[in-house]
């Protein structure tokens, strides 16, 4: 997991989407609001069936205007679901590599994650055949997360909390995503704050001797 300097200078230049283009003025409130158009109808159509024309037409304004603002459909939705993520480390530090994964944790939403569990297997399965919703969305939401979960692993190791020789600093993403898939193929339940905090508590920070 650890990335090298020059890794994490090309991680976060890949998660700056290209605003080199003319973009209108809107508030972030009706920003906000054009994410959950985008969401709302992705959950009802799935992402092979959403338009732009779709999406358009539940934020109650022109094509145009969300072209003006997103690419396309990949980045539009790789941005909503940025914008809604219910946890992030990304400036997180409590001093400690435990109170770091717990502060993410404490920003869980149980009701959030319910309701975009289907959506979320909606688009692992999509990303199969769209390679540019693939980009974007480890552009946009993978590889920020991972810039800030590398830091926090950094910080860990600094104060003695972790071996900067453990092999399981690399696989540290692929657990934390992995319960959230498996859970749902193993119980049928979607994973929620409990789950979550007790999967770190039994199973990441043991791996990692802390």
């Amino acid at each position: 997991m650890m990335l090298t300097e020059a890794e994490r200078k090309t991680s976060a230049a890949s998660a700056r989407p290209d605003r080199a283009r003319p973009r209108s003025r809107i508030t972030p409130e009706r920003e906000a609001e054009m994410y959950e158009a985008v969401l709302d109808v992705l959950r009802e159509s799935g992402y092979e069936a959403l338009t732009m024309d779709a999406v358009a037409a539940r934020a109650q304004c022109s094509k145009a205007t969300l072209y003006r603002q997103w690419t396309g459909k990949p980045e539009l939705i790789a941005m909503a679901l940025r914008h809604q993520k219910p946890a992030t480390l990304a400036g997180v530090d409590t001093g400690s590599l435990r109170g770091d994964f717990r502060a993410m944790v404490a920003q869980l939403d149980d009701r959030q994650m319910l309701k975009n569990a289907s959506l979320m297997r909606g688009l692992v399965q999509a990303v199969h055949t769209h390679p540019d919703l693939f980009q974007a969305l480890r552009d946009l939401l993978v590889h920020p997360e991972l810039t800030g979960l590398d830091k926090v692993l950094v910080r860990a190791v600094e104060r003695g909390e972790i071996s900067a020789a453990s092999p399981t600093l690399t696989y540290v993403p692929h657990m934390l995503l992995g319960a959230l898939i498996a859970r749902q193929l193993i119980e049928d339940k979607s994973a929620d704050r409990a789950f979550v905090s007790h999967y770190i508590d039994a199973v990441v920070l043991p791996a990692l001797g802390a």
